[in-house]
């Protein structure tokens, strides 16, 4: 036999009861209160019947000024993962947690615990914070710079990476006759002391069955790339179109090399809404139906958030909108990445704000596609076969309906094309994506 063919990975994106900005309210969605934890276990096991490599959490730490109007209030991540992690057998289990706002030692040990409950599925999607809502929740008057917020995320990494590398491997021998439990030589604090942490460790609990979780990232701004470059396993991105997937694939593949990591250690998923229908026209009309549920204010507050707050009101809904009409990118503190996705959206197309917030209704500026389910398959496997993507972040419009038809009918045709696993091979998500596992500090068996 050959190599193996080079297969896709995939991810199933929870949030809310759909990626559309409407599903909440949508008559195909799920009926369950979204604080009802057999809503994540059901999209779990159906993502996992489906064969995905993993599910993943967003977070904020923050309530949207448009509650009012918006379903999506969510439940915490780890805590959820934890019971999703009983609910499920193989699929991994990402969760988004803030270096910002969450000590180092707490961090490393949740998911510690996670790794250990969940026999080695899961993964952290690293970010740095940058809600102005949040920092107020926090004690926090202003917000963090963008190059302060790295500088922290840095260090913060430095430190738990040495926590869950305090122990051995090996160090626990739980001799109940002999009575000796662990081997304290094979235990060691960390000692640090930074310019934002002060860590003695060691973590109290044994190295868990990965050895620390998988690392996950989504920011492109220039710091986000370098911050992934160096520590991403996998990394989710928002891209319009199939150029720019392509010139951020080309891009971060070469600062992955350049921090001397192999460029198969850092897998690619940029984010794909899809809607899928038997025929194209009638995936348009089930698009049309969903933007027909949007309300444009609650669009518009949005785009404000994203832009630090700037003020769109006074932009009316139906004239081309122009580059002029925002902020520079470079200059917003908040996620600058997406800042960059929409102007340059603007910039290409000259949309009415009306049809800006439409686009971005369906997936916050992730790629959105509607078609038949060899339509979606083609588009999959374009982008993953001419270097855009290494696998999607799968971001269903509709929760559970519209992953049910991307399961029964696109799944079959990537499998048939030798893209996409027929079964589960390993047990631990780092075995899903083909990661190495990351060698404890400690060598040889001591």
């Amino acid at each position: 036999m050959g190599p193996m063919k080079r297969q896709m990975h995939l991810n199933l994106f929870i949030q809310s009861r759909g990626h559309h900005e409407a599903s909440w309210r949508h008559p195909d969605a799920s009926p369950l209160a979204l604080t009802d934890i057999r809503f994540y276990e059901d999209m779990a096991q159906r993502a996992e019947a489906g064969l995905f490599d993993s599910i993943f959490l967003a977070d904020q730490l923050a309530l949207d000024a448009d509650v009012g109007r918006a379903g999506r209030t969510w439940l915490e991540p780890i805590t959820v993962l934890a019971a999703l992690a009983r609910a499920t057998s193989r699929i991994g289990l990402i969760a988004t947690a803030s270096t910002t706002y969450t000590e180092p030692f707490n961090l490393a040990r949740q998911y510690a615990s996670l790794d250990h409950i969940s026999g080695g599925r899961v993964g952290w999607n690293i970010v740095t914070s940058w809600l102005a809502t949040a920092a107020r929740n926090f004690g926090g008057e202003g917000q963090v710079s963008h190059a302060d917020r790295y500088a922290r995320g840095e260090e913060f990494m430095q430190v738990v990476k040495a926590l869950w590398d305090s122990w051995a491997d090996d160090a626990v021998i739980d001799d109940r006759d002999g009575g000796h439990y662990a081997r304290a030589d094979r235990i060691r604090p960390i000692d640090h002391a930074g310019a934002f942490y002060k860590v003695a460790g060691p973590l109290n609990m044994p190295r868990s069955p990965q050895g620390r979780p998988v690392f996950v990232q989504a920011g492109s701004s220039d710091t986000g790339r370098r911050f992934a470059a160096r520590h991403a396993e996998a990394v989710f991105t928002a891209q319009m179109e199939k150029a720019t997937a392509q010139a951020f694939y080309t891009d971060l593949k070469a600062l992955v090399k350049a921090e001397g990591r192999p460029v198969d250690q850092a897998q690619i998923l940029p984010g794909l809404s899809p809607l899928i229908a038997s025929t194209e026209a009638e995936a348009q009309r089930q698009v049309r139906e969903l933007n027909d549920l949007t309300d444009p204010e609650v669009g518009r507050r949005r785009l404000s958030s994203r832009f630090g707050g700037h003020d769109f009101s006074h932009l009316p809904l139906d004239k081309p909108l122009s580059v002029g009409d925002f902020p520079d990118p470079g200059t917003v503190e908040a996620a600058r990445s997406r800042t960059e996705v929409i102007v340059g959206l603007v910039r290409r197309e000259k949309p009415t704000l009306r049809q800006l917030l439409a686009s971005l209704a369906g997936a916050r500026g992730h790629y959105t596609a509607a078609g038949t389910p060899e339509q979606i398959a083609d588009l999959m496997q374009g982008w993953f076969e001419e270097g855009a993507a290494d696998g999607f972040n799968v971001m269903p419009p509709v929760l559970p309906a519209m992953l049910d038809t991307f399961v029964a009918e696109v799944i079959p045709l990537l499998q048939r094309r030798g893209l996409f696993r027929t079964a589960y091979e390993g047990e631990t998500l780092r075995e899903h994506y083909g990661l190495a596992r990351p060698e404890s500090a400690f060598h040889g068996a001591g």
